[in-house]
């Protein structure tokens, strides 16, 4: 009759600590997203309680949802932009170098004696 209490007593044990794990692991998302100043943060956190709900389907994507967003960089487009912007600027200038070279040598073509001379092919020899 003892070691009935003593288990009823262990499976209540259990079941609360697998209850209260079960709802500790659920606000990790949330817990992130609070730490790095999310501006979803409540969003993630009624979103959590909705996948604790659904058993844990919603789960790894607030996880995901939670890591994306850095206060330092937000989504972490804004690098991606600037650095398109410097290639951006570097490849209008380069073609404008292009452009420049071509004249050059479109005037060192029209100014040299040896342009303006036909062309002798070898169906001509």
């Amino acid at each position: 009759m003892t070691l009935d209490y003593v288990a009823l007593a262990i499976l209540t044990v259990v079941l609360i600590v697998f209850f209260y794990g079960i709802i500790a692991i659920h606000d990790i998302p949330y817990d992130i997203a609070k730490k790095r100043n999310h501006p979803h943060q409540d969003a993630i956190h009624y979103a959590g309680w909705v996948s604790l709900f659904t058993l844990h389907a919603l789960w790894p994507f607030l996880w995901i949802w939670a890591t994306l967003w850095r206060e330092d960089r937000g989504w972490g487009m804004n690098r991606i932009s600037e650095d398109q912007q410097v290639i951006h600027q570097q490849m209008n200038h380069l073609l404008i170098q292009v452009e420049n070279l071509k004249n050059e040598i479109s005037q060192m073509k029209s100014a040299s004696p040896i342009a303006s001379a036909p062309a002798v092919t070898q169906e001509e020899k």
